[in-house]
């Protein structure tokens, strides 16, 4: 069975857990803002976790060969989690390692987040 764990929202920022499609939050944002089906699936998302939660977990992939965690899946949500200022969030992970990628079924390694 994959991992599943759960993890603080404050980590989704441009130290510990990255966006891959962007280069800041920041910028999923407001990328996510100015276009109107972007900003309709984030409404949704977010009127659906403040009345059921997060039941689909984020998708976090670790670099062996960089030392770093972004979010692979689930951008918007992500986005909703923080616009919300919910607490917590659930997640699977993979490491991508030069002989490929695989969704790992061991405890994450916190450590890479400086903790």
């Amino acid at each position: 069975m994959k991992y599943r764990g759960q993890m603080p929202t404050s980590f989704l920022n441009d130290k510990k857990i990255r966006p891959i499609q962007f280069r800041k939050w920041d910028d999923a944002r407001r990328d996510f803002a100015r276009r109107d089906k972007d900003r309709k699936k984030v409404d949704e998302l977010k009127q659906s976790i403040a009345q059921r939660g997060l039941h689909k977990p984020l998708i976090l992939g670790v670099s062996d060969r960089y030392p770093d965690v972004y979010v692979a899946d689930g951008h918007h949500r992500a986005v909703a989690l923080m616009e919300l200022g919910i607490s917590a969030f659930p997640f699977h992970w993979y490491w991508i390692k030069s002989f490929g990628v695989r969704m790992e079924h061991g405890p994450f390694p916190y450590h890479l987040l400086g903790l």
